[in-house]
């Protein structure tokens, strides 16, 4: 029997109608559909599921209790899997000493060929690591940057010592800490610090610690040190003011400078001083990978063609996949959630294994209409090496490359969770479905743009790869930022925009408060009023009507089910027997508002809760997220459970009713469906006839084409970009000849 298909029979999850369907192995399949329609919960909560479920049950008992838990998924059957690896768009994160060059293993191959070939020789391979003792710069401990007292905000230079000049928590005149500065005998303690002499002001701020004779206790003996050295010390150094209360306490008083020893490279000088053809490895790293790639090709040395030809092949992968602007130093907590999936991608083709599943969610996120095809070649790479690959997509242009697909609907949460159609791309473009229907659709450029004379301006800044260049945003009209995936766009806008206007709002794609006890009713803030009508209807206490309070279910503490805890054995979940899975006591159940009890008000969706209440408050609340197109989702949906796309969208809404600001949003059509961005469309023209200001960063065409004002970064990402080709109204974008996106317009 030739198992070429996966079987899924009877799959439950989440809004899923008890659906089967064949998925075809070795072959790209697609599933498409409106964010809500239930994608996520075949691909991820079934079929994924299982598989790392499966393969976990492989390992010793032992073993799994390190693994991740797997529950079974609600299916009757999944027949024929292979192994999954998941490709998601959760940002890598990772601390200050998580880089690129790290993560892709690429440094590991850079610290040998420096062991081998760097001149002078100095040692093993882990002499060339900022994370290891023997490599790293010793005061900033191979991060490249120390936290140090801000002395702007420490110290009121106006003011004596005897009128409070340090302005540290502690130091108020008399206390003991202010002594150790007062009565020393150094200082004037009347004498403005402004007044000071300079050996005067360098003996307060930064002399180095020094045995003297205590003037508050007598004849003991005591450290003197300046503000800054015993700031560093008592805070910054020690675990002792680790705690989060004393650091909050420290925070205004610090700021970060560059590590004044090694100027920000992270390594000793011992290791600086090691060269190939005249560059440390620290000038490797800081190089974009395009151009580190040509300079490691010319190194002819025969004893390490090796590590040469695995050098280059991960190279050559950074540049294949659109990174050839990002250089091996850059945080991995900095890369955005495109360029975090497309890394996680490298590290899969350097690989050999084969017939593998591979699960690709939304992989096209972040990358301009330029670069997806380079996105479906590596698909269909991965493809031809014997992999079933399965993706979730909205972007027609991926979903083109598709050999099957699948698209699910006909629309989002209780209305979706059905097979609409399965097929070739041909057949699926004379579907009846909304899918078939929008994706030869594009909307016509703007024709008659809202024009402003008023601009929101930024100093000109040089932060990342910006040339010297400032952003000019049109007050009270709609601006959309473009170019490539490593223009400046995010820095631009994100980085000094922002920063200049912290008054922006900002709605971006990193989850809401994601716990198992948030919901949208609790985020937007009319559950206490919900709570209260129960309370006033039925003479009771409102903390009855909160599954966190007084309202808990005592069987399950509020929680809807009981974890028990099989020691190395997967801890299992059942559904709580007093109240079913309810979460609230029994008797709250019998208390009613407009003949519902809290549970079933809590099970409505947005949609009908809108027309359950009459609150106008809590109408408003609802029809902000109607209008943000998540009408889908229930009032008591935990929130953990959203997509990045439908965190962004439940910000959107709760910030709607706001007047008058500046709103920024980082691709807002990450996770939406060809026909729900005209929706987005109509938000953002809302919130502009209210007056606000709206910048949008976005590679999505339709949504650039609406515009009243573009601004185009390029030409090129990294090295090659951070200039402004272009701003002006739409229509005027296509006479851009270096611009990049008028080409695609």
């Amino acid at each position: 029997m030739v198992h070429d298909s996966i079987e899924i029979v009877g799959a439950r999850a989440n809004n899923l109608k008890n659906i089967s369907l064949n998925i075809p192995k070795k072959k790209i399949t697609i599933f498409t559909g409106v964010s809500g329609s239930g994608k996520s919960s075949i691909v991820f909560e079934t079929i994924a599921q299982e598989a790392g479920r499966q393969l976990n049950e492989t390992f010793s008992k032992f073993i799994q209790g390190f693994l991740p838990k797997y529950g079974h998924p609600d299916v009757d059957a999944i027949e024929n899997l292979s192994l999954a690896i998941i490709v998601d768009q959760k940002r890598i994160g990772g601390n200050s000493r998580s880089t690129l060059g790290t993560i892709t293993d690429i440094n590991p191959l850079l610290r040998l060929l420096f062991s081998r070939i760097g001149q002078p020789h100095i040692g093993p391979s882990q002499y060339f690591s900022f994370n290891d003792p023997n490599g790293m710069c010793k005061i900033c401990e191979g991060i490249g940057r120390t936290v140090t007292l801000d002395l702007e905000k420490a110290l009121d230079k106006e003011k004596s010592l005897n009128e409070g000049a340090i302005l540290l928590p502690g130091f108020t005149p008399g206390t003991w800490q202010w002594k150790i500065y007062a009565s020393t005998g150094f200082f004037d303690c009347d004498k403005k610090i402004k007044d000071y002499s300079p050996e005067e002001y360098h003996k307060l701020v930064y002399h180095q610690p020094e045995k003297i004779k205590s003037a508050i206790v007598d004849g003991m003996n005591t450290t003197y040190a300046g503000l800054v050295e015993r700031f560093i010390r008592q805070h910054i150094k020690t675990e002792y003011e680790k705690s989060e209360a004393s650091q909050k306490k420290i925070a205004p008083f610090t700021t970060e400078m560059q590590c004044p020893d090694c100027g920000g490279k992270r390594y000793n000088e011992n290791t600086l001083a090691s060269k190939i053809m005249g560059y440390s490895i620290a000038d490797l790293t800081a190089m974009q990978v395009d151009e580190l790639l040509g300079l490691i090709r010319k190194i002819e040395d025969a004893n390490v063609q090796p590590i040469i030809k695995n050098l280059t092949e991960r190279l050559h992968d950074l540049i294949q996949i659109g990174l050839d602007y990002v250089s091996l130093d850059r945080e991995t907590s900095t890369l955005s959630g495109g360029e975090s999936q497309r890394v996680k991608m490298v590290k899969h083709l350097t690989s050999s294994l084969t017939d593998v599943m591979y699960i690709f969610d939304e992989p096209s996120i972040g990358l301009h209409p330029r670069d997806v095809h380079r996105l479906n070649e590596l698909l269909i790479k991965l493809r031809d090496k014997g992999n079933t690959v399965i993706v979730v997509e909205h972007d027609p242009d991926v979903i083109r490359v598709a050999d099957h697909i699948v698209d699910v609907g006909p629309h989002a949460g209780v209305s979706g969770g059905r097979i609409m159609f399965e097929g070739v791309y041909g057949d699926l473009l004379k579907s009846k479905t909304l899918t078939g229907e929008y994706m030869g659709r594009s909307l016509p450029i703007k024709s008659k743009p809202r024009t402003s004379s008023d601009f929101y301006e930024t100093k000109k800044s040089t932060l990342h790869n910006l040339k010297n260049i400032s952003l000019r945003v049109p007050k009270g009209i709609f601006t959309v930022v473009t170019g490539v995936a490593g223009s400046g766009k995010s820095t631009l806008v994100n980085g000094v925009f922002a920063k200049e206007y912290p008054e922006a709002i900002i709605i971006d794609q990193s989850a809401v408060s994601a716990n198992l006890r948030s919901n949208p009713a609790t985020y937007t803030g009319i559950m206490d009023q919900i709570r209260k009508l129960f309370a006033e209807e039925n003479k009771v206490s409102a903390g009855l009507f909160s599954y966190n309070s007084e309202g808990a279910c005592e069987g399950c503490k509020g929680r809807g089910y009981i974890e028990t805890d099989l020691s190395f054995m997967d801890s299992v979940e059942t559904i709580c027997e007093e109240c079913g899975g309810k979460r609230f006591k029994q008797e709250v159940l019998a208390y009613q508002y407009n003949g519902r009890s809290i549970v079933d008000v809590l099970a409505m969706t947005i949609a009908e809760a809108v027309d359950f209440f009459s609150q106008k408050e809590i109408k408003n609340k609802l029809k902000h997220i109607v209008d943000v197109g998540l009408h889908y989702m229930t009032l008591g949906q935990p929130l953990d459970t959203l997509s990045g796309g439908e965190c962004q969208r439940l910000k959107l809404a709760k910030e709607l009713s706001k007047k008058g600001n500046i709103y920024i949003m980082d691709e807002p059509t990450t996770g939406l469906h060809m026909s729900d961005i005209t929706g987005i469309l109509a938000i953002i023209d809302r919130l502009v006839e209210k007056g606000n200001t709206v910048i949008v960063i976005e590679h999505n065409l339709d949504v650039i084409r609406n515009a009243d004002w573009i601004v185009d970064v390029g030409v090129e990402g990294g090295s090659k970009g951070g200039q402004i080709l272009f701003e002006g109204p739409p229509g005027e974008l296509k006479e851009c000849q270096e611009s990049i996106t008028a080409n695609y317009l």
